[in-house]
């Protein structure tokens, strides 16, 4: 078979981003690629019903599957209406019934230190002087954010409990279902992340923790993002 003939086989099989990066391989690759039966059967693979009309389409199979994917892959939100310098978080950590962390923490002390790993945006913030725990014990968590220009208070995290350990990872997970304003009926389901950043000390059973991680999971991954999660809140 010839280079053209493999091609006509291969490609009505790769997804619409495959395709789509064979088009910039040469010329030769591109004339193909751009064929209109090519992008059909991608088309037919994600909406098959649009391809069952039994009028023709005003638009190529081509133009239709890049207006869709740049609509969905490409939006843009708007600027928030909140900043990391209208907000202060409230973290408390116990130990069965004993606090043994409690900070006001100015929302410019995360958003410093916001860092991207992979699809993930996380918020940290180093523990300074770190604190100790012993291996075993009950650990819980609140957190508290308030906005300065309303004063009002909402809850990420309601007292929840850090009841998984990673020691290969050291790392400990506490999560929460974030409570959304009656404003937002259909939102729900989001959950809040914190995780204990820790490394075991010289003495048997004890663990230095030396940093606080929160992050919204895909629900948010980036600062503009968080920032439109939490102003959704139900503040009080």
């Amino acid at each position: 078979m010839s280079c053209e003939e493999v091609l006509k086989v291969v490609f009505p099989l790769l997804d619409g981003i495959d395709l789509a990066a064979c088009m910039v391989v040469c010329k030769q690759w591109r004339d193909i690629a751009r064929d209109d039966y090519f992008w059909r059967c991608v088309c037919a693979k994600r909406w098959p019903s649009i391809c069952n009309r039994p009028n023709p389409p005003t638009v190529t199979y081509y133009e239709l599957y890049q207006t869709f994917y740049k609509w969905q892959h490409k939006r843009t939100l708007l600027p928030p209406r909140l900043s990391f310098d209208d907000l202060e978080f409230f973290i408390d950590i116990w130990t069965e019934d004993k606090l043994i962390f409690s900070e006001v923490v100015p929302g410019p002390a995360f958003q410093t230190v916001f860092y991207v790993e992979g699809p993930e945006y996380k918020m940290t913030l180093p523990v300074e002087p770190s604190f100790t725990v012993l291996w075993g014990q009950t650990l819980s968590v609140s957190v508290l954010v308030e906005r300065k220009d309303s004063n009002k208070v909402a809850c990420i995290i309601n007292k929840s409990l850090f009841d998984y350990i990673d020691r290969t990872a050291y790392g400990a997970l506490a999560f929460d279902n974030l409570d959304f304003s009656p404003n937002y009926p259909f939102v729900s389901g989001i959950l809040a992340f914190i995780s204990l950043l820790f490394v075991e000390d010289g003495n048997d059973g004890v663990i230095d923790v030396f940093g606080i991680e929160m992050d919204f999971c895909d629900a948010a991954n980036s600062k503009e993002e968080v920032l439109w999660l939490l102003d959704m809140l139900d503040w009080k």
